[in-house]
């Protein structure tokens, strides 16, 4: 198995303070195992990238902190940005070679349907990574899938069918789909979801429709409740200290 090194430096940024070395093109990241002290580390962010986009998270990695002995591990989490996708943190989880491990192996799809490309069909993938068990020195980055297997519509590529290494158990279930390939929509399929999704378009137009006419009606309402005092205004009617004064007027005048 090639060996993958990693290097990596010790750090005492923590918290909010990681937004600096973001800042300098490193990723924050900690080391840690059963019955392993924690390492809090930073990386290189090109050196990082460059390595997984060949790596992916299902192989074995040397880690190499500040010059020390390599250390065996796996990348255990990632965390991106929600708009940026970029890496923002990173667990390392160590591994111990006389202990089987489990993780999730990726799945390579490899060549062509022939009832893709000959007939038209969609390609379906129902999985994208496998469970599987194993000690770490025979943990493998990916598992190809034949796609040319998949000849015809009735045609399915299962657990079972894929070629896993010996020494290396897969968890999952033998009977579960991992492809297959699905005929290409009808005429009457294509215009039966259109009407579909233009119903749906048509209730949500409908709903935003109701609630601006309650809210219409709400408004109206309001406005019922306030006329009675604007009515009263324009009969002239005036305010009782009006027709107080009005009445001493009148008394002076007999007077």
């Amino acid at each position: 198995m090639e060996e993958i090194i990693l290097k990596v430096k010790t750090r005492k940024e923590s918290g909010k303070e990681n937004k600096k070395l973001r800042r300098e093109e490193k990723i924050p990241a900690v080391v840690y195992g059963h019955g392993f002290k924690n390492i809090n580390v930073f990386v290189d962010k090109k050196n990082f990238e460059g390595l997984y986009e060949k790596t992916g998270e299902s192989s074995l990695i040397d880690l190499i902190v500040d010059e020390g002995k390599p250390i065996k591990c796996l990348i255990q989490d990632i965390q991106t940005h929600p708009t940026t996708d970029e890496f923002i943190h990173i667990d390392f989880h160590t591994v111990k070679m006389t202990e089987k491990i489990t993780t999730e192996v990726v799945i390579n799809f490899m060549g062509e349907a022939p009832a893709i490309k000959e007939m038209g069909g969609v390609l379906i993938r129902a999985l994208d990574k496998i469970e599987v068990e194993c000690l770490p020195g025979d943990l493998v980055h990916e598992i190809e899938v034949d796609l040319s297997l998949l000849k015809t519509f009735d045609d399915i590529i299962y657990i079972k069918d894929l070629k896993i290494p010996e020494k290396i158990k897969v968890l999952e279930k033998d009977d579960e789909v991992v492809a297959k390939a699905q005929p290409p929509r009808t005429e009457e399929e294509v215009k039966a979801l259109d009407e579909d999704i233009e119903e749906k378009v048509n209730e949500v137009e409908g709903v935003k429709e109701e609630e601006g006419e309650e809210s219409a009606s709400a408004e109206s309402t309001a406005d019922e409740k306030v006329a009675p005092k604007d009515e009263k205004e324009q009969k002239g009617d005036k305010p009782a200290s009006a027709k107080a004064s009005v009445g001493k007027e009148e008394k002076k005048n007999e007077g």
